[in-house]
Formats: structure tokens, C-alpha cells, sequence
């Protein structure tokens, strides 16, 4: 499944519960607690996604081991800041690696000129009317 289609709002209410194994009450409860942001239709009917089945599947399995909410609401809290701090990593090494490439690359173009003096070119300008 691509990652857009993950975050696709398809699923009602009754159906969302059903795939989590909880009661649509449940659902509303984390709702309200943060723990969970379905999108709204136009007539305000929440939609949930595959990617919101998933975090709901990660909060059962979470206080099913005995975490509270308001521990499940830290660990995803942390969570969300790590696959950040990983976004932020993968982007940083795509800079460095393209500014190492353009390093290359002047080192490449400045070993190329030295191999050619410019002294030794015929003047521009015994060829210019």
C-alpha cells in the first residue's frame, strides 16, 4: 500500500471499530483525549484511514501490556518526534551527499583548468578584427 493511500480516509466510524476490535464510544474517547484525528466529510461524518487503524491497533497493544492512556499518549508523542528526527536525518544526508557531489565536481573542473594555463593560450584577441 503506497503512503498516500495509508492516510486515504476510508473507513467510517462503525467500520473503523470493527477493524480495531473497539466500540465506536472508543473511538470518540481517544478522539477527544488526542490520541486519534479521523478527517471529517463535509456533513462532518469521521473518516479513518488505514494508518489510523494501525495507531489503534499500537494503542490496544499498548494497554493491553498495562500502559495507561496517558502513557500510550507519551509513547506516541515520542514516537512521532523520532520518525521526525529520522525525516530530518534522511534529509540532512541528502544534502550533504549533493554537496559533496558539487565538491567533486569544482575539484574535478579546477584539476581539469590547472592541467591548461592560461598564459599558455594564444591571446583572444590576435584573432578579433
Amino acid at each position: 500500500m503506497a503512503l498516500n493511500d495509508r492516510h486515504k480516509p476510508v473507513y467510517m466510524i462503525g467500520v473503523a471499530a470493527e477493524l480495531a476490535g473497539v466500540h465506536p464510544q472508543t473511538l470518540r474517547s481517544y478522539e477527544q483525549k488526542g490520541l486519534l484525528t479521523p478527517q471529517r466529510t463535509s456533513g462532518n461524518t469521521r473518516m479513518y484511514s488505514q494508518a489510523d487503524i494501525e495507531r489503534l491497533e499500537l494503542i490496544n497493544e499498548l494497554t493491553n501490556e498495562g500502559i495507561n492512556l496517558a502513557g500510550v499518549i507519551r509513547i506516541l508523542d515520542l514516537q512521532g518526534r523520532l520518525e521526525e528526527r529520522d525525516r530530518e536525518l534522511d534529509d540532512m544526508h541528502k544534502r550533504v551527499r549533493r554537496l559533496a557531489d558539487r565538491v567533486h565536481e569544482l575539484e574535478t573542473r579546477e584539476s581539469v583548468n590547472s592541467l591548461v594555463r592560461v598564459s599558455d593560450m594564444p591571446s583572444i584577441t590576435r584573432y578579433l578584427p
